[in-house]
């Protein structure tokens, strides 16, 4: 069965509408229609029934008692529902930071437990996940501002790879090949993503980008790059390096905003790559994203 914390079990309360017994707008009637249709499954089970008939207690119920994927299959339907209300209501958000906290969630359970262990090095703080990992990870990044310049470049590659860790894409540390550095690469979705990554006082123009598209070039023909840049990109540069690349675009400012929305670093890449296909723009701010 799904590992869904008393904390998290709130936040689905508080997304759902479910403090007061129900579940967003459904009617007992339009609730099982719904799990019905979209799920297949019989939410009026007496099952499901053991903590009392309400909607919430019997969704409550059904989210602690079914598998992890038909949970999370119910979950991200009950989502697109919902979005699709406000939207249809023209009502804003009333959740702060409601995707990113939902998708959190969501990546919690299809990843299992999130190890957080951690291999000693000189900037052990910066690997420090607590409880709160995008807070431990904001702080961290502050701490890589007063470092000195060699030494903020290998922490910011440190910082990185527990940022990955913590979305679980498998993160490998910097390796060398003949005549190349690479910075590292992840895993998402199936597919390989090399990392290069910098964090220097200028925007990065256009022939970095060149460099580690070719990079690619020379590799598998699935094989993605991304380029990190924490002081970002000039507009010249991005222009010049044009569209029908096999390479997405971060900043900095991403970053923050991803973790100040609490959205987990696998959907912003899902966010950027869909964004990459559908417009041919290597650079879209997670701020249009989300």
């Amino acid at each position: 069965m799904p590992k869904i914390k008393p904390l998290d079990m709130k936040l689905l309360d508080l997304l759902f509408e479910m403090e007061q017994g129900y579940v967003l707008d459904f009617s007992n009637r339009t609730l099982s229609q719904f799990f019905l249709g979209e799920l297949e499954i019989d939410i009026d089970d007496p099952l499901f029934a053991a903590d009392g008939t309400s909607k919430a207690r019997r969704l409550r119920c059904f989210l602690t008692l079914a598998d992890t994927t038909t949970c999370v299959r119910a979950l991200k339907a009950l989502w697109q529902y919902r979005e699709a209300t406000l939207s249809s209501q023209r009502k804003s958000e009333p959740v702060v930071h409601a995707e990113g906290r939902f998708l959190t969630l969501i990546r919690g359970l299809e990843a299992g437990s999130i190890s957080d262990d951690a291999i000693g090095n000189p900037f052990a703080a910066v690997r420090q996940v607590g409880v709160d990992q995008s807070a431990q990870l904001k702080r961290a990044l502050v701490e890589i501002h007063k470092l000195a310049p060699q030494a903020r470049g290998y922490a910011f590659e440190i910082f990185l790879q527990q940022l990955f860790e913590a979305s679980s894409l498998q993160p490998r540390a910097p390796f060398r090949n003949t005549g190349e550095q690479i910075d590292g690469s992840f895993l998402c979705r199936g597919d390989i993503y090399l990392v290069e990554a910098k964090w220097v006082s200028n925007p990065i123009g256009v022939g970095e980008l060149h460099i580690l598209q070719g990079k690619i070039n020379e590799k598998a023909a699935w094989t993605r790059g991304v380029f990190i840049s924490y002081y970002g990109f000039t507009n010249v540069g991005l222009e010049a390096f044009g569209r029908r690349k096999s390479l997405i675009c971060i900043s900095g400012k991403d970053i923050h905003e991803a973790l100040e929305k609490q959205i987990p670093f696998a959907d912003v890449i899902d966010r950027k790559v869909r964004a990459a296909a559908e417009t041919g723009s290597v650079f879209v701010p997670v701020g249009e994203l989300f």
